[in-house]
């Protein structure tokens, strides 16, 4: 941890595959982010790539029937869900490859920064099956249903200049600048922010994308009032 940031790193050289859906056990998952402490995470991969996904050959060797299969994807898109419901800031950090499974992990991120050498893609078409870890979904909530529908079918790599004008990613910058403009963008949100103010608005804006507007107006209300009477107290204490 730096400066209250957390930092997850995809260590799988050279590519950074991922040996199972659940990367990370979702337990060791929260009880770490339970710290009282942690004011954001940072996801990168080790080395010149993020993550080539999920070694798919190895995917195949594994499965042992339906439920077997079904309860290895539920797992890794537990880790994804509650990543992305995190009530603290989530950027992933990417250089190199971004495929499949990789750019699933990307996406349940709240803000991509991509570095000049990034390549992406959903290469999941081109042996039969489809992204199974909310790639589908969440590509179609970022960049919307016909960017996504010929993006997966084609299953042909972009760079970092296509994510970014189709808003796969937020900000491209040098390769050599990738982790510390990072850093410096989840310190300018996080430092000095009181965690209640942190989970509030990630809260707030959580509620704008899942509940009706006149809930998630409610919820904002409800919301600022109980950080505005927390502050009030304190100012006003002798």
């Amino acid at each position: 941890m730096r400066d209250d940031i957390g930092v997850i790193t995809l260590d799988n050289p050279p590519e950074n595959y991922l040996a199972d859906p659940d990367f990370i056990p979702l337990e060791i998952l929260r009880k770490w982010t339970s710290a009282d402490s942690l004011k954001g995470i940072i996801i990168h991969g080790a080395g010149k790539h993020f993550s080539a996904g999920g070694n798919l050959e190895n995917l195949f060797a594994m499965i042992h029937g339906k439920e077997d299969l079904m309860a290895r994807m539920k797992a890794g898109k537990a880790v994804l869900d509650y990543l992305e419901n995190l009530n603290i800031p989530v950027i992933a950090a990417i250089q190199g490859v971004c495929f499949g499974g990789g750019l699933e992990i990307a996406l349940a991120a709240h803000i991509r920064i991509c570095s000049e050498n990034a390549l992406f893609a959903f290469p999941e078409i081109n042996h039969g099956i489809i992204p199974g870890l909310g790639g589908t979904v969440r590509s179609a909530q970022q960049i919307g249903h016909r960017k996504s529908l010929n993006f997966i079918m084609a299953g042909d790599m972009i760079n970092a200049g296509e994510a970014l004008a189709m808003d796969l990613v937020d900000y491209v910058v040098p390769k050599s600048k990738l982790l510390d403009f990072t850093y410096t963008m989840m310190q300018k949100m996080t430092q000095d922010r009181p965690l209640p103010v942190i989970h509030a608005v990630m809260e707030a804006l959580r509620n704008a994308k899942t509940l009706p507007i006149n809930e998630a107006m409610q919820e904002e209300t409800r919301l600022f009032c109980e950080l505005a009477l927390a502050e009030s107290s304190r100012k006003n204490e002798p």
